[in-house]
């Protein structure tokens, strides 16, 4: 989920036809599912995190590839021209300073006709001119990006296998055939590497959160966007939560999260097993969007309650044609009576305007 279903908005309007769609019966196999799945529309490769340098000093990262499929599996034959694009790549990359109070962010877009940009060429997942993810022989990562203003170097280490969201192999973003996506995450990897923000280098270490979806047609009419958290516990569990907004102001009962444990267990949860209510808010100059961006969660079957705070309240990305929030926080709470603590990233899309707005 998350603004990797960002891309999804951009195909509200496509019709599904010559695209597989999600559909129960998948069984993921990894390595295999780090790669491109070009049968299907949409897809993206999404990961965030929270570093600090040997001083203690804060910063949250986003990198994020998209693909969005342009001519249907069926129409793609071998061909020697640049101006015939199969898909659209484009990236995002923000970088958050705590104690610079600096929230730094861009994107890229390119058809990748030279080969500037693409997918799946050998150890490279995904690449946009010199911003790329790579998948080594032992399971980990390295993760580039530069702009003029911010830099991350990132090696990146799975601290626990791939977890597979939903039922059935397949996480369900609206009622009917299709609505629905094949989505997995690495709930916590171990990270190191150097962060540039401006002209300040830092040697940092944290841990990220890595997910990645794939689909055609996901979103369903009525649906103006969604919330996304996920949070890392000091007592190694995690969890994955994400609201279905309504253009009513409701939510979508198909809206659901999981639960990982220490082990890497896992458990599916339901809209009935989780509640997210908001506690304050922030007002954007550059949208006038209000954003919900502290919450009280709680998860009642694992005993499990918190409040979230970010660590900075603008953490918006400001894009054309999308704009959304997203950004690290801290979070405080208690599980089965003992206080934990941890980190995480919070996504808020459709505040400034509903997602089904951008296909008018």
């Amino acid at each position: 989920m998350r603004g990797r279903l960002v891309v999804c908005a951009l195909a509200l309007a496509c019709a599904a036809a010559d695209w597989r769609i999600a559909e129960p019966g998948w069984r993921y196999e990894f390595p295999r599912d780090h790669h491109l799945h070009e049968n299907f529309k949409t897809e993206w490769w999404y990961f965030t995190g929270n570093l600090s340098n040997e001083s203690g000093r804060r910063f949250g990262y986003e990198l994020t590839f998209f693909r969005q499929g342009i001519r249907p599996p069926a129409e793609r034959t071998a061909t020697t021209s640049h101006f015939i694009v199969d898909d659209l790549r484009f990236a995002h990359f923000t970088v958050t300073d705590v104690a610079g109070k600096t929230f730094l962010f861009q994107q890229k877009a390119s058809r990748g006709s030279f080969g500037d940009a693409g997918f799946d060429d050998n150890d490279r997942l995904a690449w946009i001119d010199s911003w790329s993810l790579k998948i080594n022989a032992d399971g980990s990562f390295d993760l580039a990006s530069d702009t003029s203003d911010a830099e991350v170097q990132l090696h990146l280490i799975p601290s626990k296998p791939p977890v597979v969201h939903g039922t059935g192999g397949i996480s369900r973003k609206a009622a009917g055939a299709g609505h629905a996506s094949h989505y997995y995450s690495i709930t916590r990897l171990k990270t190191s590497g150097s962060l540039r923000v401006r002209k300040d280098h830092f040697v940092v270490t944290g841990e990220s959160w890595f997910d990645h979806e794939w689909a055609t047609n996901q979103l369903a009419p009525g649906q103006a966007g969604w919330n996304w958290v996920s949070a890392q516990f000091d007592d190694h569990s995690e969890l994955m939560l994400y609201q279905m907004r309504l253009t009513n102001g409701a939510f979508d009962p198909i809206s659901s999260g999981t639960f990982v444990r220490a082990d890497g267990s896992s458990t599916a949860l339901t809209s009935a097993d989780f509640q997210m209510t908001p506690e304050s808010f922030w007002k954007s100059k550059a949208t006038q969007a209000s954003y919900p961006i502290g919450w009280r969660i709680t998860v009642p079957q694992e005993k499990l309650e918190f409040t979230s705070q970010p660590v900075l309240p603008n953490q918006e990305l400001v894009l054309d044609p999308l704009v959304y929030w997203e950004g690290a926080f801290d979070l405080v709470g208690k599980r089965a009576g003992k206080p934990v603590r941890g980190r995480g990233y919070l996504e808020l899309t459709g505040y400034a305007a509903p997602l089904q707005e951008l296909n008018r």
